[in-house]
């Protein structure tokens, strides 16, 4: 069974340090969440493990299948397999969503990449799951998209890559409730169609994980997880907000 591990994770940025030590086990076939308020570290956690160069490791590990990770670029950890969708999705001028579909596909399959017909009539049918119009594939990526155009966007990339381990971060952001209950459907049908995918939902807020319910939730807290559990912790945070955590007082691991 795959595995993306990460192990004592401590990163810096400049002479900050945000993450101190932070431990998390995600296989194959599992969903995780992690939430925290603020300031907790969430997407430099998300961008360290996809390898930005902003972000210092100081101390610890991320692996896939025992493979140190940090030695690798950004290209080549997506070419293992992994994904992160962004909070903010970057636009790319110049560069439309189909090439920029084509041309990763490409460099990621050469053995088994799709004729240019097979390509368009799965892209087709990708965009219509999803619901964004086809003319999106000739526009330049992100470009002048709303935010629930971008998130959309990031989701037929999901559907069309086909990683292994999947992060996104903070999905919900900026979405009204039915682009939510668009993007969270997509995820959930990923993760139907490949039930050997490991996937990482971050985020402040228990709503977008009432659609993609993971085995496994994770308060992030100041770089440190303080607590982790079942489902019913994402719904303890919604109900009693993240101050108890703050103040040490996460207590005992929370149960289903």
């Amino acid at each position: 069974m795959k595995e993306l591990k990460v192990i004592d994770l401590h990163v810096s940025v400049g002479e900050k340090e945000i993450l101190k030590g932070v431990e998390l086990s995600l296989k194959g076939g599992e969903i995780h969440a992690i939430m925290g308020p603020n300031g907790s570290g969430k997407s430099v956690f998300s961008n360290t493990v996809m390898g930005d160069p902003r972000y210092k490791v100081t101390r610890g590990d991320i692996s896939l299948d025992g493979e140190s990770l940090l030695p690798l670029k950004v290209d080549e950890r997506a070419r293992k397999g992994i994904f992160l969708a962004f909070q903010y999705p970057q636009e790319v001028p110049g560069v439309t969503l189909s090439t920029m579909l084509w041309t990763t596909l490409s460099a990621r399959q050469s053995k088994t990449r799709p004729t240019a017909a097979e390509f368009q009539k799965r892209l087709k049918r990708e965009m219509k799951n999803i619901k964004l119009d086809e003319s999106f594939v000739n526009r330049s990526v992100n470009e002048g998209f709303s935010g629930g155009e971008k998130k959309r966007s990031e989701t037929l990339q999901l559907a069309m890559l086909e990683p292994s381990f999947i992060i996104l971060d903070e999905p919900d952001s900026g979405l009204d409730v039915d682009a939510m209950k668009l993007v969270a459907a997509a995820v959930r049908k990923y993760a139907e169609s490949h039930p050997d995918a490991g996937i990482l939902i971050i985020t402040h807020y228990q709503r977008i994980l009432r659609y993609i319910r993971p085995q496994k939730v994770h308060v992030l807290v100041q770089g440190r997880i303080v607590k982790s559990g079942g489902y019913a912790l994402a719904k303890e945070v919604e109900c009693k907000g993240y101050e108890k955590f703050v103040n040490g007082g996460g207590g005992t691991v929370a149960k289903g």
